[in-house]
This record gives structure tokens, sequence and C-alpha cells, in this order.
């Protein structure tokens, strides 16, 4: 009995010891690691991406927001309102999906059959960011006229804020809407005098 309860102690005491390493190490150490090389290497990728005009944070290119206006590119739809905290998919039915699909054609003046996917369709997170060149390029004389621009400048615009593929094969071609807006507000703003 007195042998089964210093084994028992032992184990326990072992036990306890390899809990205690292994919550030190992968409860504090890694994560401190991890965190540690997200701002070494990717600094701006581990605080959020996050955009600032004028020192104030306007959003995240990483993460989709509400454009009302016609003056304004708009992102994909968003299941979820565009919120993080309750990002995913609509998870309709088939009909269901097409009667949503119909109701933001009819809202957005589109064709459902000639209209870019990423016009009409929501993306799984409901946070997507970019849109195709194509859901941008067929946004692009609204929003020229909504401006009083000339299309051919806002299309340029557009064309300028295309990314490729990831390392050329990863991914589609994509528009960031934050940033393609922004851009739009500074082709938009009055030129300041020259300096003279």
């Amino acid at each position: 009995m007195n042998g089964t309860m210093h084994s028992f102690v032992k184990q326990s005491w072992a036990g306890l010891r390899a809990m205690l390493v292994l919550t030190v190490a992968l409860g504090l150490l890694y994560p401190a690691l991890v965190w540690g090389l997200g701002q070494a290497v990717a600094r701006d990728q581990a605080a959020g991406s996050l955009v600032r005009v004028d020192g104030a944070v306007i959003g995240s290119s990483l993460i989709g927001q509400q454009w009302n206006g016609d003056e304004w590119f708009h992102g994909r739809p968003s299941a979820s309102g565009y919120a993080g905290d309750t990002s995913g998919g609509s998870n309709l039915s088939g009909s269901a999906l097409a009667a949503e699909v119909t109701r933001r054609a009819q809202t957005s003046r589109l064709d459902p059959a000639t209209a870019p996917a990423d016009a009409l369709t929501a993306s799984a997170s409901g946070l997507d960011p970019d849109v195709s060149p194509a859901y941008a390029s067929s946004q692009v004389a609204r929003v020229a006229k909504a401006r009083g621009l000339d299309p051919a400048r806002v299309r340029a615009l557009v064309l300028d804020h295309t990314y490729g593929r990831q390392l050329g094969f990863l991914g589609q071609p994509r528009v960031n809407v934050l940033q393609l807006n922004l851009a739009l507000d500074a082709l938009a703003a009055p030129m300041a005098p020259a300096a003279g």
C-alpha cells in the first residue's frame, strides 16, 4: 500500500510538472514568439492592416465595409451586414438564394444574366474587402456620373487599383474597395494652389 501511494504521488508530481512546463511553453512562450515574429516580419498585417486618414482609423484593408450612395464603389454583398462578430454566409436554400440574388439585382439595377457573380452573391465570410475587376468596372459609369468625373479617369483608377494573382498563380485578380474609394476621394479633391 505504501509503495502504491508513493508511486501515485510520484506520477502526480510528474504530471503536474509536465502540465506546468507545457503551460509555460505553449501558453506563454509560443504565443509570445508568434506575436514577436508577426511584429518583426509583418507589423502592419499583424496589427490588422488598419487604414488611417489624417491620423484617424477609417477601416482595414482586410475587412469589407458598407458603402452607401452612387458616389462610391460598392463592395460585395454581405449576409452578415459586414459585422465581424457574426461573419459568415447566409446558408440559404437554392430557391431562397435565387430570390435574394433577384432582390439584389433589382436594388442595384443590375441584370442577373450579365452581372458579375460577386455583385449579387455574398462571400462566405461576409467580410470580403475585394471585388472582381469586372464588378468594379461595372460601377464606373455610376460613380463617374455621381461625382461629375470623366469615366475614363475613373476607369483608369480601377485599373491602377487592380491587383493580380498572388505569386502569379494564387487566387483571382481583385480590387480592394476601401483603397479604391480613398483614391477616388483623392482624385475628386480640389487641387491645392501651387506654391509661388
